[in-house]
């Protein structure tokens, strides 16, 4: 039985233990798979980015906050915010993902996961106030079907390069934070690397696509992360873009051949960079059977935050969200500081 009181006409918590739920595989990658993605990377990294930078838009938390686009894959303009140190040179970088809600501002993102810090927030492509583009739709649940067809037109993939893409932008405004940060495809990070990734729900899926091929990152925190063991995604009723890909998948079983490149419980088997995860034990729109698996199927160096609840609003919620935050930024010190 669930803790919380709903209106939904399924369970959010899916009738699984905590137990239930760490035992839950991630699936077996499709011919290919390690192959994709490296090339995927390789065209991103070869992206020149020219990023340009507006004027200040706010000061708060120690940080300077401007405008920022650069171009990603497919010569695409990607806007977002960049955050830089009110004072000082930064120490350490980050590229901060969003939830399939979009980013409307840098709201709880700033202030950032470690102070003397720089990073974007970008809005990836279709999304948020920046990056909504013609023929791109906006809306969560019509953006997560775009091009699904084949794992060449689906936009997941190329969400994922404007992270990458948002990585090279801020290693060229903030040159600091090169030293040691830029190895070769695959690595899997260094330890002079400098640069972390957070995401939560999209952003935590969209993450662990990215991470596992992008050695200029050295560690990561994915928080609800969506896209975790499509398999079994599809089987389990939710809402948002997760209904949106079941119900597709319904009238298109053949979808699964495309999906299966897109699974983030198996891209987190390639992470080779400390991690935390935070999935949760409640969860109508991400439903946690996946969210687990991602955290699952992370090889070593791992931490676990069990949240009660995702994509939902209960009593307590603000001391959690707090207590997260703290860990969080214990989390990124021990590996960035």
């Amino acid at each position: 039985m669930s803790e919380f009181e709903h209106g939904y006409p399924f369970d959010p918590a899916y009738g699984r233990t905590l137990d239930e739920l760490l035992d839950i595989p991630a699936p077996a990658p499709p011919d290919g798979f390690d192959a994709y993605w490296q090339g995927r990377f390789a065209a991103a990294a070869g992206v020149a980015t020219a990023p340009a930078v507006g004027p200040q838009e706010d000061e708060r938390d120690g940080c300077r906050i401007f405008g920022v686009s650069y171009t990603s894959v497919g010569g695409l303009r990607i806007g977002g915010w960049l955050v830089l140190p009110a004072e000082g040179p930064a120490e350490h970088g980050f590229v901060i993902g969003h939830g399939y809600g979009g980013r409307q501002e840098p709201g709880a993102e700033v202030p950032l996961p470690l102070p003397r810090s720089a990073a974007i927030l970008p809005c990836v492509r279709g999304m948020g106030s920046r990056s909504r583009r013609p023929g791109i739709p906006g809306e969560a649940e019509k953006h997560v079907l775009y091009g699904i067809e084949s794992r060449e037109t689906y936009v997941i993939g190329d969400c994922v390069a404007d992270l990458w893409c948002a990585a090279s932008a801020l290693l060229e405004l903030v040159p600091e934070l090169r030293t040691g940060a830029e190895t070769e495809s695959g690595t899997g990070g260094d330890a002079g690397a400098r640069l972390g990734y957070a995401g939560e729900s999209f952003g935590g899926g969209l993450g662990a696509l990215a991470l596992p091929w992008d050695g200029r990152f050295a560690c990561g925190q994915l928080t609800v992360p969506t896209f975790g063991n499509h398999p079994l995604r599809v089987t389990l009723p939710c809402v948002g873009s997760g209904e949106a890909v079941r119900a597709y998948h319904e009238e298109h079983p053949e979808v699964m051949d495309v999906l299966a490149y897109f699974d983030a419980a198996t891209a987190a088997g390639r992470i080779e960079v400390p991690m935390m995860v935070a999935p949760a034990l409640f969860d109508p729109a991400v439903p946690p059977p996946g969210q687990f698996a991602v955290y699952n199927a992370l090889p070593d160096r791992r931490e676990l935050r069990v949240l009660r609840a995702g994509h939902f609003e209960y009593e307590g919620e603000s001391a959690d969200v707090a207590a997260l935050a703290e860990a969080r930024r214990e989390f990124f010190a021990a590996r960035l500081g």
